[in-house]
Formats: C-alpha cells, sequence, structure tokens
C-alpha cells in the first residue's frame, strides 16, 4: 500500500472522526484494494471487497465525506472486509 492510501486509510480510522475525506482518495483506495465499484443514479456507490458489499452515499456539494455516520459505516465495512490501519 503506498503512502497516500495509508494516510487515506488512517483518516477513515482518526478519532476524532475527520469530516474531510476526499471521496476519490477513498475511491482510490478501494480501487487499490481490489474492490469492485458500481455507482447509481441516485447518487449512490455499491462496493464489493473481500466478499463484503455495502452502499456509500457519495458526497453532495463537494468532494469531501462529511457526514459522521457514513464515515463510522466505512469503517465498520473496511474492517469486515479485514482492512484496517496496520494490515497492508
Amino acid at each position: 500500500m503506498n503512502h497516500k492510501h495509508r494516510i487515506t486509510l488512517q483518516k477513515i480510522f482518526s478519532h476524532p472522526i475527520d469530516t474531510s475525506i476526499n471521496w476519490k482518495k477513498i475511491e482510490s483506495l478501494f480501487t487499490h484494494l481490489g474492490a469492485e465499484l458500481s455507482e447509481g443514479r441516485t447518487g449512490r456507490m455499491k462496493v464489493i471487497l473481500n466478499g463484503q458489499e455495502a452502499v456509500f452515499s457519495l458526497p453532495h456539494h463537494g468532494h469531501t465525506l462529511q457526514d459522521k455516520n457514513e464515515i463510522v459505516r466505512l469503517r465498520h465495512f473496511l474492517e469486515s472486509a479485514g482492512i484496517t490501519p496496520g494490515k497492508d
């Protein structure tokens, strides 16, 4: 995992919650991890990673994920897929 992906992963798992995570960097991390991504017409993205599936709301007005609940959902999804900041 390169430095940029590692930083994005650390931001996702940071405490307190970082509410300025760039969505394109999250997509890049997903792609690097081998996830299947499919964007719907309703502003949502379906992500399948290591057999786990989730649907996330894409950020409105800007490019940063600012919803704390979505970030917590993202953390839980990554954890259930076996991805945490200490693992590459």
